[in-house]
């Protein structure tokens, strides 16, 4: 380690620069973990609160819940064990009564005797406890909505009056807003339809029997059938790990540069008996220190970043995911640094100082 802490002494500009690049990786591969972290969120947030083991939907939605739809007779045959709550959804675009301006939103329908609507947490305001009231996620008070707004979220459907709000909330990335099933079913078809549902939601318990028509569903197999939300993921995931690649490509390159014009140095080393062990691990303590000091600034970096980013972006920082991807960044690096090992190896004294 003293060599290596004294060649980058000797060199600040050259290791400065390739210090500076691995910062510049590292803070990216921060900012699009974050990222994903944060959208992945946003599409289960309100999946997620409900702390539920399965669902039950129409076998022809194909996992999707707003494209299931569950008849009066379909759901009276579905037996559980455990507690069971009616679920009603509608993507809808939400506006104030005397306001301007939409935001997409997706409406729930929950009964108030079941268990989603007793385990909403109440950041503001209260539950609603009658048709045409409504709990809403905390993203549309960061709109501009606020408790006691008579808001729109269908043409010719009711209006419906914020009560309260809840946190993390959200589902494919648009606030939810939490209401009756009956104000669910008048804004959805336009009349009451006593019995419809989009899907059954099972916590603590399985389903023992289910009528033909229909399809149960792990919530972690619900969730990864959302759409966008697989292809989402795989999309971060396959451009963070194309990072990871690229930082071990240019330690390598620049390691393996650095070694080429070091053989002479290597040859005279070797002469007055230092070992090849001891070269080797100097070179990869330089990965090391390059690639730590590179983490240091890039998290540095990352947290600025935090602090200055507007609340709208679906950006959540989770620490032991972006530690992960430090330590995944210094092996793919150290790895790097391997590379120029065999030409260490490969010196010969006599013939380097020969050749000299």
């Amino acid at each position: 380690m003293f060599l290596t802490i004294k060649e980058m002494k000797h060199n600040k500009l050259r290791y400065s620069m390739i210090i500076a690049v691995v910062a510049l990786i590292s803070y990216l591969i921060f900012i699009l973990t974050s990222l994903a972290y944060g959208l992945a969120q946003e599409n289960r947030q309100a999946v997620d609160s409900w702390r539920a083991d399965n669902i039950v939907l129409n076998s022809d939605a194909n996992g999707v819940l707003a494209s299931s739809t569950l008849t009066k007779q379909q759901s009276a045959k579905i037996k559980v064990t455990g507690n069971a709550s009616k679920l009603g959804e509608l993507a809808v675009a939400v506006k104030k009564i005397h306001g301007q301006g939409k935001t997409s939103a997706e409406l729930l329908g929950v009964s108030t005797d079941q268990f989603i609507y007793r385990e909403l947490k109440i950041t503001q305001g209260k539950k609603f406890t009658k048709n045409n009231e409504a709990v809403v996620d905390e993203g549309l008070r960061t709109a501009g909505y606020k408790i006691g707004d008579a808001i729109k979220v269908a043409a010719h459907g009711p209006k419906v009056k914020i009560v309260g709000f809840t946190k993390n909330a959200k589902m494919s990335v648009a606030p939810v807003i939490y209401t009756s099933l009956a104000t669910w079913r008048q804004i959805k078809y336009g009349a009451q339809k006593d019995g419809q549902l989009s899907a059954l939601v099972v916590k603590n318990g399985t389903v023992s029997s289910r009528p033909a028509g229909t399809q149960k569903l792990t919530i972690a197999d619900f969730i990864n059938q959302m759409p966008g939300y697989t292809a989402q993921n795989m999309t971060f995931e396959f451009m963070i790990g194309f990072l990871l690649i690229i930082t071990m490509i240019i330690i390598a390159i620049f390691l393996y540069i650095l070694t080429i014009q070091k053989l002479p140095l290597f040859a005279t080393l070797k002469i007055q008996g230092v070992l090849t062990g001891y070269l080797i691990k100097n070179t990869v303590g330089q990965a090391g220190v390059i690639t730590l000091t590179g983490l240091v600034i890039g998290g540095i970096l990352a947290l600025v970043t935090q602090l200055v980013m507007p609340a709208a972006v679906p950006m959540t920082f989770s620490y032991p995911l972006l530690a992960g991807a430090a330590g995944l960044l210094l092996v793919m690096a150290l790895l790097g640094s391997l590379i120029p090992v065999r030409t260490i190896k490969k010196v010969d004294p006599a013939i380097m100082i020969g050749g000299y």
